[in-house]
């Protein structure tokens, strides 16, 4: 028996959307179920880990791709554009994982705490072995769900708790990164939240890099390193992210999406639409509706 499968199970299977996601009582931290093997899902991910404990799935990033499964993490240590895939899940042995944003305040405590080390940067995507002091911190946070008056008082320890088991694994110098305010991953997230914010708006170059304190050129450079794309191409990819959601979620048609996310050409929108999903706007949203009405719980 897998105690910490049980927990997430649990949570999952009673609390999952049609979406597969199932939000818990603490802020960036949800589990994840899922009943088939997925389509491609485009993401401009957040620094997060994803704790795998049945099924398996693969993320892919730039050229590279990363596959894990049960008893395996994966760890995002910068914003990256991603596709991801679960590729084995089933009724009968469905796909379940943890999935923890992490939290760049917490970090920062507890760096400085903490045995300094050299920090260097480092490619922002990792998969490993869970470790054991993490899948145990991870038990005792679900378990707080089953004492609800426990939650306000326990949960910011256990959190801090799994941070600290993060940074003292072999890749706690990437994760470091996060919480050094002048280190490049830093800076860029500071840029990356601005157009997070106002994607829809036109964002200038100069206005970008200095946000993120840095000249233009060296700004450009740093910000394709650590995301693997350009900040243009990334404000592209979070419009186009949102106008799927909004044709999907909300029944919103091409244009209304289009303009939503602020284009201003329809046909534009159409091109670079299929571009990035393998399909026009109105198929997709029309595949993605018919890949949802089976019982499934996940995307």
């Amino acid at each position: 028996m897998n105690p910490l499968l049980d927990v997430i199970r649990h949570h999952a299977d009673a609390h999952g959307s049609k979406t597969g996601i199932a939000p818990t009582p603490i802020d960036g931290l949800s589990t994840v179920r899922a009943t088939t093997p997925s389509g491609l899902l485009h993401d401009c991910a957040r620094p997060l880990v994803c704790l795998v404990v049945q099924g398996s799935k693969t993320v892919t990033m730039g050229t590279r791709q990363f596959a894990f499964s049960a008893g395996e993490s994966l760890l995002i240590t910068a914003d990256v554009a991603t596709v991801s895939q679960i590729t084995r899940a089933s009724l009968a042995v469905p796909y379940y994982a943890l999935v923890m944003e992490l939290d760049r305040t917490v970090i920062a405590e507890l760096a400085l705490e903490m045995t300094a080390v050299a920090v260097s940067e480092a490619a922002p995507v990792h998969v490993y072995p869970t470790d054991a002091e993490v899948a145990d911190a991870a038990l005792r946070l679900m378990r707080l769900f089953e004492r609800p008056h426990s939650v306000p008082i326990l949960q910011a320890s256990l959190m801090r708790e799994m941070h600290y088991w993060l940074l003292a694994g072999r890749h706690g110098q990437a994760i470091r990164q996060l919480g050094l305010p002048d280190s490049h991953v830093a800076r860029i997230a500071r840029a990356v939240a601005l157009i997070r914010t106002e994607f829809a708006r036109p964002l200038s170059i100069q206005r970008l890099a200095a946000e993120a304190g840095m000249g233009e050129s060296s700004f450009h450079h740093h910000f394709r390193t650590v995301t693997s794309l350009s900040p243009l191409q990334f404000q592209k990819q979070l419009r186009l992210i949102e106008a799927r959601r909004l044709m999907v979620s909300e029944a919103a048609s091409a244009s209304t999406a289009a303009y939503a996310v602020g284009y201003e050409s329809v046909p534009q929108f159409t091109r670079e639409y299929g571009r990035l999903f393998g399909l026009p706007p109105v198929r997709d949203a029309r595949a993605k509706d018919l890949d949802r009405r089976p019982a499934r719980t996940s995307v």
